[in-house]
């Protein structure tokens, strides 16, 4: 996996850090009272619907700026908890207990760790995030689509998500989350894309957990 080696560099230092969706410009003119009205509902079920997720599984596929893809399978349970299992051969686990995201590289034995508070993804992980407060429904043709972004303005550091939910009855508020972007202080865009969701699932808090590649192995 050596071509997609500077990949996985940036992601560590940039995408887990900044977290990982399409991120859309928002729109330059004021929206009707009615259409506001409307945006406001739609915002306030896409928050709805990110914490009626009790527990999470599916598969996804990450893209990067370059267009390298790999793929995976995601297991989330709220709150905080989120762990990144990627294919076969890639030596990369990204990983969260509920208080931090941990970037394990196994090939090179690197941890590094993150509050989730301090990354996008803490508006899917963070109970405490205020979406409501941080997040703006961004322009989509298809009126299927919800699209939300995040940013907290006072910390540009953290970066931008974009989360994108498609209106199916079946998933928790109506509303099943598809993909999310992120764009990090550096302009590091990638991409996961979600398929096969499962929701409700038995999910053991064990799951979360890791082998630290940097303790020595005893023979």
């Amino acid at each position: 996996m050596n071509t997609a080696k500077p990949y996985f560099r940036s992601l560590a230092g940039a995408a887990a850090l900044a977290a990982l969706a399409v991120s859309a410009p928002l729109a330059l003119v004021m929206p009707s009272a009615a259409a506001a009205q409307a945006q406001s509902g739609d915002l306030a079920n896409a928050v709805a619907a990110l914490r009626a997720i009790s527990t999470l599984r599916a598969d996804f596929e990450q893209i990067d700026i370059r267009g390298q893809r790999v793929t995976g399978t995601l297991t989330l349970k709220r709150p905080g908890k989120i762990r990144f299992q990627y294919q076969k051969g890639v030596p990369i686990l990204i990983v969260s207990d509920g208080k931090a995201l941990t970037f394990v590289d196994y090939q090179v034995r690197q941890v590094q760790r993150w509050p989730i508070s301090n990354s996008p993804l803490g508006a899917l992980l963070n109970p405490s995030a205020d979406v409501m407060q941080y997040g703006k429904l961004t322009p989509a043709t298809n009126k299927q689509i919800v699209s939300v972004e995040v940013r907290d303005k006072k910390h540009p550091e953290y970066g931008v998500i974009t989360l994108v939910f498609i209106r199916k009855p079946g998933a928790p508020g109506g509303l099943e989350l598809s993909s999310w972007a992120t764009l990090d202080s550096q302009n590091t865009r990638t991409v996961v894309n979600l398929s096969k969701q499962q929701y409700g699932v038995a999910v053991a808090d064990n799951t979360f957990r890791y082998n630290d590649p940097r303790t020595p192995t005893r023979r």
